[in-house]
């Protein structure tokens, strides 16, 4: 088995790439082989700390060489709101799409690895359909969506841009700062000051949480 193409952005860390990677674990390793899936932890406990893996382990060989191996797409897909996964499983059996799911996580930079390792310690005792529902368990109960994702992923530049403020975690704004622009932006929302009702309501708990998050960095 090996690599292809890989597309995991994981900046900041474990991002959709990570969300993506535990995906593939959650997915496949319930249909590991009881006597396999010991094996799988300890390649991942090895991966995660950069140490080497002796070929061929758990039965499969990696390689770089892709000539001649079936092609097994996996990937985590927006339709511009809610988060789901594609999932091609007739072109490789399950202990070796998670097993490359666990090589690509290990060729991650160093600085990236550990909360990717983290989501995919999770993953491998979900045990459940690998649905939104999983998404929104591994990103602590936010919903599955591409807005919440960027939350979870960089709270502080999240709320940063809900409250249009520039700056980063770097520059976090003062107290003053924060507390104007909020309730600047939950009188311009509120429909009794000329705000549109639908949606006002999931509106104001953003303002509500970036300003927490803001004052609480």
């Amino acid at each position: 088995m090996a690599l292809g193409r890989r597309n995991l952005p994981v900046d900041p860390a474990p991002g959709a790439g990570g969300v993506l990677l535990a995906g593939i674990i959650a997915h496949n390793a319930p249909k590991v082989e009881p006597e396999l899936r010991e094996d799988l932890v300890t390649v991942l406990e090895k991966l995660a700390i950069g140490q080497r893996v002796v070929q061929p382990t758990v039965r499969h060989r990696f390689q770089v060489d892709r000539v001649g191996l079936a092609v097994s797409p996996q990937r985590l897909v927006s339709d511009g709101a809610s988060l789901d996964f594609e999932f091609e499983d007739s072109l490789g059996r399950p202990v070796q799409l998670a097993l490359g799911a666990l090589y690509a996580a290990g060729s991650l930079p160093a600085t990236v690895r550990e909360p990717v390792f983290d989501a995919l310690r999770s993953a491998l005792v979900w045990g459940r359909s690998v649905d939104t529902a999983f998404i929104s368990w591994l990103m602590d109960g936010r919903a599955a969506d591409m807005a919440d994702l960027r939350a979870w992923n960089d709270p502080v530049a999240w709320a940063l841009e809900i409250l249009e403020i520039d700056g980063s975690d770097d520059d976090t704004p003062s107290k003053r700062v924060v507390q104007r622009r909020f309730r600047t932006l939950v009188r311009e929302a509120h429909p009794d000051h000329g705000g549109i009702s639908e949606g006002a309501a999931n509106r104001i708990a953003e303002l509500t949480e970036a300003r927490r998050i803001l004052l609480a960095s």
